[in-house]
Formats: C-alpha cells, structure tokens, sequence
C-alpha cells in the first residue's frame, strides 16, 4: 500500500471541513471531536447557555474579502485569498496595486471595497464574503411584494423594500459578512479567530456589515422535549457505529487511499447521495488505476502500476466489510448533523431563495458552522445534498 500514493495524484483540501469528515481527516480522535460537537451544539440547542460551542451562519456571498491593517508597515489594504500567498502576496495599498494585481471583475469590486471599507477604522485583519455592491442591488416581486435583491453567488437574498433594512442596504455602497479575524506580527505569522466582534467599528452609511453570529430572538431554534429525545437516538447510533468501526478508521485515516476516499465521497454527492458503498469505491479505485497503466508506454512500467493495483484490491477486498463499517459511522454522522440543520433552518433573517425559470423559490441558508470554545476550531453543518444540487442548476451572477 505504501506505493499507492505515487500512483495516484494527491488532493490537498484547503478548506473549513465537513463535520461529517472529521472521521476521514483525523481518525478515531476526530469521530471523538464529531460527537463532542453534536453533543455540545444539542445542549446549545436544549437552552443550555454554557454549551462549548457557538454558531454562526455560513452566509453564500462571493467574492472572499480581506481588509485591514498590514501590521509590518501600519497601511490600510484590501484583496483577496492572495493575501497570503507565499511566493508573491498580493497586497493592494492603492487602486493601481488592484489594477496590477486583479484585473476585471475582481479588481472593480475590490476598489469600492478599497474605498468604503477603510472607513470602518478596522484593527487588525478581517475576513468577510462580499454580499453586494451598489449596482448589483436589484428591486423585484416576490410573492406580490417588493423587494430589493441581491445575489452575490447561488442563493439570492431579499428584503421587503419598505423595511428599515432595505432603507440602509439602498444607502450602501458595499455590504459584507465578517467571519473570521486574523493577528499577529506579520502578514506570513498571522493566526485565524472565527466569528470576530464587530460592535467597535464605525458605522459610516456606505457600509452595511454584520458579523456572522446565529441569532434566534423567536426561539425557533429551541429544541422540544421530543426533539432532544430524537437527537439523543442519533447520537447514540453514532456511538455505536463508532464502536463497530474500531481499529480500522485510524487505519483508513493513516493509509494512502484517505484522500481516493474523500473524492469518492464528493463524486457521490454530485451523483444526489451522501451514502457511500465500499464495493463500489473498490470497483471506482480498480477503473482509475486501470485507467493509469492503460496510458503507460513501456511494459515494464505497467507491470510496477500492475502490482500495486493488485496489492490495492487484494487490501480492499481483503478489508471491505470493516470499510464498509467506516462508511456506515459517516452516514451516521450526517444523519444526526441533517437533524440539526433542520431546526436551525427554522431561523431567518434575510429571506432566501434560489431563482428559477418560474420566479423565485424559498430556500434555506446555505448552512452553519460550529465552532468549539476552548479549542477555535471550526467545523461545517451544511445539507451538501441540497446545496450541492443549487450549485450545479443555479446560475450565477459572477464569472
């Protein structure tokens, strides 16, 4: 098995994970983090105010935007992911920099940020998702009743336009989410802090900004007795699969083949199914390494990849029932995340929806994100299956 990562290409995941994948990302002790999570987002839920965890909402703006101040030279910028590039960060001081560094699109909505956001008087470094500017504020009927409008990626947000917030949003320039905050020395040191406070920052009328704080004043979101009952079953179903999985998910965690797995995983995802098979991630895995020595030249090569490929099914085949048990904790964990997703849907802010050929249909926030206390870590409660399936039917409003 210790060839199998030179056989085939190896995905790096740079992005905030699946609660769900924490069993794949960091084995047994990650299946103890989910649960953990579970439990502590179930006593947030019950009313429990000294629940370890927080959550917010994972707003589907577009495009990410850093803004701050670079604390090795005291000046206010603005960009992109790029920000941290190793190699070459591209920090932008001035229009001209954006003009150099992101030309088109990008660059226009990054010189209103430029503008607009250096009045907030911000410390340090924040991270936020573009939700509109100015001239993509649209006024429509929805439902018999005028809103404005915006959709800045898959799902598009309305306000009744007599409401006091659409009265601010019309007198912005530039609305954004704030989700995460950076400190530290240098740019290249900088450490990451979810859900930053954003009460101390001015409040200028070109910017409409919030953080990214769940707020239930309806109590929506409150579980009933029965629902905390119903939660507590999944748990322990969870529980139970954990324990029938055993030695073997540290195995898988600590193999070549985690990274086959998550890209199985997603593939099943854009298929409509969150279920995974281990027959037929053996029969995916056999075709692609087929698919590799049918491309070789020489047959010396293709008799080394032939090996490896036989050493791969023979551990499959040979470990397939302890795999498949794996996959089973994973359902689980979904099945009890989709539970908690349902109820946090309940509570909305903004109204959202998806456009389709027939006008505008209801739909739920993109999803959440839990983050633990002590620890700062962060994990996603998203319904993929649904959101998935907007990402690839929804047209969106940037290139």
């Amino acid at each position: 098995m210790n060839s199998f990562r030179a056989f085939l290409s190896e995905s790096k995941n740079l992005h905030m994970e699946h609660l769900e994948d924490t069993i794949f990302n960091e084995g047994s002790a990650g299946t103890v983090e989910a649960i953990r999570f579970l439990e502590s987002v179930t006593e947030m839920l019950s009313g429990n105010s000294k629940s370890s965890v927080n959550i917010t909402v994972k707003w589907d703006g577009a495009p990410a935007v850093f803004a701050g101040v670079n604390p090795e030279n005291g000046k206010f910028f603005v960009g992109s992911k790029s920000v941290f590039n190793k190699a070459t960060p591209k920090i932008n001081y001035t229009n001209a920099d954006i003009d150099k560094n992101h030309p088109g699109g990008l660059g226009a909505t990054l010189k209103v940020a430029l503008k607009e956001l250096k009045k907030l008087n911000i410390t340090g470094v924040l991270q936020g998702d573009i939700m509109f500017t100015s001239d993509s504020i649209k006024v429509q009927d929805i439902d018999g009743e005028s809103h404005i409008t915006f959709q800045p990626n898959t799902i598009t947000y309305a306000v009744p336009s007599n409401s006091d917030l659409a009265k601010v949003i019309k007198r912005a320039k530039i609305g954004v989410i704030w989700h995460t905050k950076y400190t530290g020395k240098t740019m290249a040191t900088m450490k990451a802090g979810f859900n930053p406070n954003v009460k101390k920052l001015q409040k200028p009328s070109s910017v409409w900004y919030d953080n990214a704080s769940f707020k239930d004043t309806s109590g929506a979101s409150t579980f009933t007795k029965a629902e905390v009952k119903t939660m507590q079953k999944l748990i322990t179903a969870v529980k139970s699969k954990f324990k029938s999985a055993g030695k073997v998910i540290d195995e898988l965690h600590n193999s070549d083949l985690i990274s086959e797995v998550k890209i199985y995983g997603n593939a099943q995802i854009r298929k409509g199914t969150s279920s995974l098979s281990a027959a037929d991630f053996q029969n995916r895995i056999k075709d692609k390494m087929q698919t590799a020595i049918d491309n070789l030249k020489t047959d010396r090569a293709k008799a080394r990849k032939q090996k490896t490929m036989d050493d791969t099914m023979k551990f499959l085949s040979r470990n397939r029932k302890k795999l498949q048990s794996v996959f089973d904790l994973h359902d689980s964990i979904t099945n009890a995340k989709i539970f908690l997703v349902r109820k946090l849907e309940k509570v909305k802010n903004l109204g959202t929806f998806i456009r389709t050929e027939n006008g505008f249909k209801v739909t739920a926030p993109e999803g959440f994100v839990a983050i633990d206390k002590p620890s700062g870590n962060a994990l996603k409660l998203v319904d993929r299956l649904e959101f998935s399936k907007l990402n690839f039917t929804v047209s969106k409003n940037w290139t």
